[in-house]
């Protein structure tokens, strides 16, 4: 089928009809994402705000000589090129519109040429295999000359922030006063790795992700065009697998035709769901409310039933963390839809479910699951980790509420009697600061080691003042933490100290964990909570930047000196190691120094 048949998306009844696929072997089948790829605005779709703004600005003859267009994956952003590239060079079916249109014909030669990629003045070009500044250099180059055959030649720069600093450089000029016949238009899906003296010449527009109601509509009129036999359901399945990708919608969509080629009874929403590798809604359900009632064989039963089905171990972590996030936004915002659909039983059923939680509860679940989830990822085999995520969860499912643990150590503690927390399963009647701390482990997947170690009553020790870093670089010494000691040394340029708040700029060689370590200790050894921020410029000098300074200064004294002068004359090559004060030791020298 020749490229000027596509059908044109969201047209009227005037579009042509798409005929069935040919069965011959001689044609190469055209998936359907090139096969239904828009050739004009009115195609597009989920896109409203780019095609209202552009629409007003090819009618008042306001159109920007740059565009950037970014989003994630298979949104439009290629398309949305392409199409502005044949709005700005159409000539109208009898060749004599003389102006840009926001409605491309689709049928004059430049608009057949644009969409076969054969145009002589549309050039695109891949800047993920072209990214040096010679690449750049030819499309400067080019812009010289006036368009061969159209009204504006136009540069598409597909995946734009792989370019390299200098061919950034070099195209600044240029796209900051380009020769008035060239349009440049730019996509990529990662926009801040954009210099920004790229994008304050360009117009930009942030493609969204297309709705799933959207995308199944969508689906749905591609489908009955294609004359398939597909249930709603299934299409709901793949729209939200799609993540708003439309590109991956259709991919799919292939996918699932593909599949069930010539098995009777169309395809079904089952039959999708297996392909896909996700769990029923329905069972998710099943195995979210065992988790949540601690019972945990029954729950570990039920995974493994959805992962002999086919379910992936990490589809179904997703799967109970949107239930966990549907959940709490029933819980928080009664009537809001998410994750369910809102006439479906499961969403009834998730309703009723949702008034027997508590929001402690579901966020609780959710911290748990979500680091459940990066281990299931991580892991080289996903299914004992998945397990292990909920047996956490479904162990932490009856633990007391956090604040009646604290209230009751509060009552403890000031020697009121009162109604004590009951203990965590397995741990019989223990202590009440066990229990808390308990606690804070099942709250917190990772808990501040301040929160288990620090005893209960480091608050009523006397505070202690910091003035200088050296004074804390002392007491680190003092409490054996020789290793943080060095990195202050080292690493910390000093912006601001004062009592419970500190302020400095680590160096490159500083670790990641330097900031959280440091406030941990000083909450340790002070029995106060320390504020520790990072800052990006500034700062004194580091203790040892400090140190070696000082002890410049003192040879570059003492070198003055008339004694020491003659005799640095009188030993061409020598230097002077070390200078300290009469009632100092030597300092201890290398042999590597001394020689």
């Amino acid at each position: 089928m020749d490229e000027t048949q596509e059908p044109l998306l969201g047209l009227d009844d005037a579009t042509p009809a798409i005929p069935p696929p040919a069965s011959g072997r001689g044609e190469a089948y055209r998936v359907l994402a090139r096969k239904y790829r828009p050739q004009n605005f009115t195609g597009l779709i989920g896109q409203d705000a780019l095609v209202r703004t552009l629409r007003n600005a090819f009618a008042s003859g306001r159109i920007a000589h740059a565009f950037m267009l970014t989003g994630v994956r298979g949104v439009g952003k290629t398309t949305t090129a392409r199409i502005i590239a044949r709005a700005l060079n159409c000539v109208g079916p009898d060749g004599k519109r003389s102006s840009p249109t926001i409605d491309p014909c689709g049928v004059c030669e430049p608009c057949r040429a644009i969409a076969e990629s054969r145009f002589i003045d549309v050039q695109e070009m891949d800047a993920a295999s072209r990214t040096g500044i010679d690449d750049i250099r030819e499309i400067i180059e080019g812009t010289r000359y006036a368009p061969a055959a159209a009204r504006y030649k136009v540069y598409i720069i597909d995946e734009v922030h792989m370019l390299s600093k200098q061919a950034f450089n070099g195209l600044l000029k240029t796209l900051e006063e380009p020769p008035p016949h060239v349009k440049f238009v730019f996509a990529t899906t990662e926009i801040r790795k954009v210099p920004v003296t790229v994008l304050s010449r360009c117009q930009r527009f942030d493609l969204r992700r297309i709705e799933t109601e959207t995308l199944s509509r969508h689906l749905t009129d591609i489908a009955q065009k294609e004359q398939v036999d597909i249930q709603q359901a299934a299409l709901s399945l793949i729209a939200r697998a799609a993540e708003g990708s439309v590109r991956d919608g259709l991919s799919l969509l292939d996918q699932a035709i593909a599949h069930h080629a010539g098995e009777a009874g169309g395809i079904t929403g089952e039959s999708v769901r297996d392909m896909l590798g996700l769990a029923d809604r329905g069972r998710v359900l099943d195995l979210f409310e065992k988790l949540m009632g601690g019972e945990i064989a029954l729950a570990l039963a039920e995974f493994k039933s959805l992962y002999d089905n086919g379910a992936d171990p990490l589809v179904v972590i997703q799967d109970l963390l949107e239930t966990t996030h549907f959940l709490t936004r029933v819980k928080v915002a009664p009537g809001a839809e998410g994750f369910f659909d809102g006439g479906s039983a499961e969403a009834a059923r998730a309703v009723t479910m949702a008034g027997k939680l508590t929001v402690p509860a579901l966020t609780r679940a959710w911290q748990m699951l979500l680091k459940g989830l990066i281990e299931v990822r991580d892991a080289a085999n996903p299914f004992p980790a998945a397990e292990m995520a909920l047996v956490r969860l479904a162990h932490a499912a009856d633990l007391p509420p956090t604040e009646r643990l604290v209230r009751n150590l509060r009552d403890a503690e000031s020697g009121n009697s009162g109604p004590q927390a009951l203990p965590p399963r397995g741990q019989g009647s223990g202590p009440l600061p066990r229990a808390q701390m308990t606690v804070r482990a099942a709250e917190d997947p990772m808990p501040r080691r301040d929160d288990l170690m620090a005893p209960a009553s480091m608050a009523s020790g006397p505070a202690m003042e910091f003035r200088t870093l050296e004074e804390i670089v002392a007491l680190a010494k003092e409490k054996g933490a020789r290793l943080l000691a060095t990195q202050l040394e080292s690493n910390v340029h000093l912006v601001s100290l004062e009592r419970g708040r500190i302020e400095f700029r680590p160096n490159a060689q500083a670790p990641k964990t330097l900031a959280n370590d440091l406030a941990q200790r000083l909450r340790d050894w002070t029995g106060e909570r320390w504020i520790v921020t990072l800052a990006s410029d500034g700062g004194a000098p580091t203790l040892v930047e400090q140190r070696l300074a000082a002890d410049r200064a003192k040879k570059d004294a003492v070198s003055q000196e008339p004694f020491v002068r003659a005799v640095l004359d009188a030993f061409p090559g020598a230097e002077i190691v070390a200078v300290r004060e009469r009632d100092e030791p030597p300092p201890i020298v290398s042999d590597e120094e001394s020689n």
